[in-house]
């Protein structure tokens, strides 16, 4: 049986790489579907442009941009509202085109604390994503946006907090980051094997890595530092409340 279908959606390009960059290439090597919604910067932009290599790397098809401008760098949608501005209503039902389109098995998200940096976009790209996974399964809600579809699982990308102290060697020590009780992960996935192509798509986000941001430290980094650090992927499943399908799950 192939590995179930996979949906991520997250706040910006890189997240997709730095978070559930293993498992998407590890679906896609089992010859799941698997597909990326990045809530902003819009097409056109560099960063888009890095987007669109990060996933073909990871065998995650074209871009799909819901358009919205990061909270923190307008320019990356000019003349477009802040993800965090938009209407609630709207930017679900964004995400609902999305999910009826691409009818994903299982899907990925950022947690509730909005992962390590706890990032403002993060953490609505969070909120927005729960509500659109539950609003896609029923055709009450959204009818222009396509034919309902349920998705079964919900996985929320996280750390735990055993995980912490190993990645301030890279993130340092004055940054607050989020983590969660290690009892509350509910899949912890072996990406080893692909980790290569992980980091490739990580590193494909140039401008990140030139700006010293996450993946710049992550490329000053020998590569056995990068398989210890980075070589794991933790999630948190939720199931919408609207599910009736066989249970599917991540692969782990």
């Amino acid at each position: 049986m192939s590995a179930p279908s996979l949906l991520a959606v997250f706040a910006h390009p890189d997240d997709e790489s730095l978070s559930a960059g293993g498992a998407l290439a590890r679906h896609a090597a089992d010859g799941a579907r698997t597909a990326v919604v990045t809530a902003t910067w819009a097409n056109g932009t560099h960063r888009a442009e890095e987007l669109a290599e990060a996933l073909r790397i990871l065998g995650a098809g074209k871009p799909r941009l819901l358009g919205y401008a990061d909270a923190r760098v307008p320019r990356s949608a000019p003349g477009c509202v802040r993800f965090c501005e938009a209407p609630l209503d709207e930017a679900v039902g964004r995400v609902v085109t999305h999910i009826r389109d691409f009818r994903p098995d299982i899907m990925v998200t950022h947690d509730a604390y909005g992962g390590l940096p706890g990032h403002p976009d993060h953490v609505h790209t969070h909120r927005v994503t729960m509500l659109a996974a539950q609003a896609a399964g029923l055709a009450q809600l959204y009818p222009d946006a396509g034919a309902p579809w349920q998705p079964c699982a919900l996985y929320l990308a996280t750390h735990p907090h055993s995980a912490v102290p190993a990645l301030r060697d890279v993130i340092g020590t004055r940054k607050t980051v989020y983590s969660v009780p290690d009892e509350q992960v509910t899949a912890t996935v072996d990406v080893g094997p692909w980790i290569e192509q992980k980091i490739a798509a990580v590193l494909a986000h140039r401008s990140e890595v030139e700006r010293g941001a996450l993946p710049g430290l992550i490329a000053a980094l020998p590569p056995d530092a990068r398989e210890r650090l980075f070589a794991t992927e933790w999630y948190i499943r939720h199931t919408p409340m609207t599910v009736a399908a066989p249970q599917t799950a991540l692969t782990v």
